[in-house]
């Protein structure tokens, strides 16, 4: 597989976030609006609706959470960083990316864990859909966050030396 063939896919990849996170949002706002009217108007309300509307928050945090480890603007407390002198910047932004990519990494087998755990007992969110499935975004995000920090760990790209 070439360069460019890697470059292509990852903008798939890129794209396919993006669409998600927006469909999702569209997904919730429709959701919500037809669940405001029928109740105001026709007294009752789908009875799914709750439930989906509490996956889709949960999968938009976290999608959004992925969106902003890609773009590196995630919740961060660097004062004391940006007071550095460039080289030693550079090695506490390397530690810091590195120990939230471990920190990940943990969050990631422990999910993984109970989204098996759910899986083996079987609960139903809604309709057909089971809870594993509604949680599988939990190990998938960090699994991504963390592969994410890992590579940036070791490639940084501090946001001065972008152009």
């Amino acid at each position: 597989m070439s360069f460019n063939s890697l470059k292509k896919f990852h903008q798939l990849l890129l794209k396919t976030e993006a669409g998600l996170l927006i469909g999702l949002l569209l997904l919730m706002i429709v959701i919500a609006v037809i669940q405001i009217v029928m109740r105001n108007f026709m007294g009752a309300g789908l009875i799914w609706a709750e439930s989906l509307l509490r996956i889709t928050v949960l999968w938009l945090a976290l999608l959004g959470a992925m969106v902003a480890s890609r773009n590196d603007e995630h919740i961060a407390i660097d004062v004391l960083v940006n007071k550095l002198p460039q080289k030693l910047k550079t090695i506490m932004v390397r530690f810091t990316r590195a120990v939230t990519s471990f920190i990940c990494i943990i969050v990631t087998w422990f999910s993984l864990k109970f989204v098996l755990d759910e899986y083996e007992y079987g609960g139903i969110a809604f309709g057909v859909i089971p809870h594993w499935l509604c949680e599988a975004i939990i190990p998938f995000s960090f699994f991504i966050m963390a592969v994410r920090y890992a590579i940036s760990a070791l490639v940084i790209d501090l946001p001065e030396t972008r152009k």
